[in-house]
């Protein structure tokens, strides 16, 4: 078996943008650099991406949902995760690092 996935483990290069993200988190997602997604810090399929989101913010008052994209992912990646976002009203923040 594989050894578990933590948060840490996904040690993204993140692009650089001045300010930093302010927003409190609810859920992660994370796109890797080898186009791997992950829900917090379990590995998913592109697929069920929409349907775990549902799961994870069924309920919340302001669902929202942490955007991790490693840098040099397709910028078509991180706007699947946005229009899912979007499609389901879920707050979504873009985590960068800072210049």
């Amino acid at each position: 078996t594989s050894p578990a996935i933590t948060p840490n483990a996904l040690d993204l290069v993140l692009p650089k943008a001045q300010g930093k993200t302010t927003n409190v988190q609810q859920v992660s997602v994370s796109i890797g650099s080898d186009l791997k997604f992950y829900i917090d810090d379990q590995q998913v399929a592109k697929s069920q991406i929409a349907g775990k989101l549902n799961q994870f913010l069924k309920g919340a008052e302001t669902p929202t949902v942490l955007l991790r994209a490693a840098e040099g992912v397709p910028i078509e990646e991180a706007v699947y995760v946005m229009d899912i976002a979007n499609k389901n009203s879920y707050k979504i923040v873009l985590a960068v690092r800072p210049e």
